[in-house]
C-alpha cells in the first residue's frame, strides 16, 4: 500500500488541487493508497479542505516540517511512503516511476521539480543550481521524496533537529542503505515563494548559512517559517 504524507500549514489555497491531482495519479497506477495530511497548526480552512478531498487528518503543533512528516509516517499504514508538499502536483508518470523503482528494490528516491508560472531571474538561478546539485549528488527535493517504510525506519526518519535541509540529510542516509533513485519525470511545485520574496531576502538566507553553517538550519529561518505571503502573480488554473 502507498501512503502519501502531506505536511500542511495554512495551505487552503493550493492543497485542494494537490490532493485532486494526487488522487488522479494514484488511480492511474492502480495501487491501493491512502492520503495522510498532517495539519501543523493551521489557522485557515486547510483541515476542512483536506477532509473534503478524502484525506485522513493528523493534527500536530510542531511548526517544523521534519517533525510533521515524521508524525504522518507514524500514522500511515502503507509499506511505501511518498512525501509530497501541499503545493506540489505529482503526475501519474512520476508516481508510477517511483513505485516501480521501489518495487524493483530501491530504498527510496525523488524527482526533479519545476516551478509553475513565471518566476523571477533569481528564482530561475536557484532552481538551476539546485537541479545541478540534485543531479550530481543524487538528492531528493522535499516537495517529492519517497522511500520504503523499512528504509525510513532504519534511518530514523527525518532529522527533527533541522528546520531546513532535512530532505538532503534523509537522502544521504538512505543512500547508505541501498539504491537511491532520482526519476527522470518531473513534479510541478508552486513558485509562490520566489515570486513573493525579493532576491535580497534569498541572499540573506544564503549568507546566514555561509556564516553560521549547519547551525543555521537548526533554527527557524527563511520564508518557510514566516507569515504566508500572497502570490503576486499566480498562474492561471484554467
Amino acid at each position: 500500500m502507498i501512503s502519501f504524507i502531506i505536511p500542511a500549514h495554512n495551505e487552503e489555497r493550493l492543497i485542494g488541487r494537490t490532493l485532486s491531482v494526487l488522487h488522479t495519479a494514484a488511480r492511474a497506477i492502480d495501487e491501493p493508497y491512502e492520503i495522510v495530511v498532517v495539519d501543523d497548526a493551521s489557522t485557515d480552512a486547510t483541515p476542512a479542505i483536506a477532509t473534503r478531498h478524502g484525506a485522513r487528518l493528523v493534527r500536530v503543533h510542531h511548526r517544523q516540517i521534519a517533525a510533521a512528516r515524521n508524525a504522518g509516517a507514524r500514522q500511515a499504514h502503507g509499506d511505501l511512503l511518498v512525501f509530497v508538499d501541499a503545493d506540489t502536483d505529482v503526475p501519474d508518470a512520476v508516481l508510477g516511476a517511483a513505485v516501480r523503482a521501489m518495487r524493483a528494490g530501491a530504498v527510496g528516491g525523488g524527482a526533479r521539480a519545476r516551478f509553475d508560472g513565471r518566476v523571477p531571474l533569481y528564482g530561475r538561478a536557484l532552481a538551476w543550481s539546485w537541479q545541478w546539485l540534485q543531479r550530481f549528488g543524487q538528492l531528493a527535493s522535499g516537495c517529492f521524496i519517497f522511500c520504503t517504510r523499512q528504509a525510513f525506519e532504519a534511518v530514523g526518519g527525518f532529522d527533527e533537529t533541522l528546520y531546513a535541509a532535512e530532505d538532503v540529510v534523509l537522502s544521504r542516509r538512505l543512500q547508505q542503505l541501498g539504491r537511491f533513485v532520482i526519476v527522470q519525470e518531473r513534479v510541478v511545485t508552486s513558485g509562490r515563494t520566489v515570486r513573493s520574496h525579493a532576491g535580497i531576502e534569498a541572499l540573506r538566507i544564503l549568507a546566514g548559512f555561509i556564516l553560521r553553517g549547519p547551525k543555521f538550519v537548526r533554527t527557524r529561518h527563511g520564508p518557510w517559517y514566516g507569515p504566508r505571503r500572497d502570490d503576486p502573480d499566480p498562474p492561471s488554473t484554467t
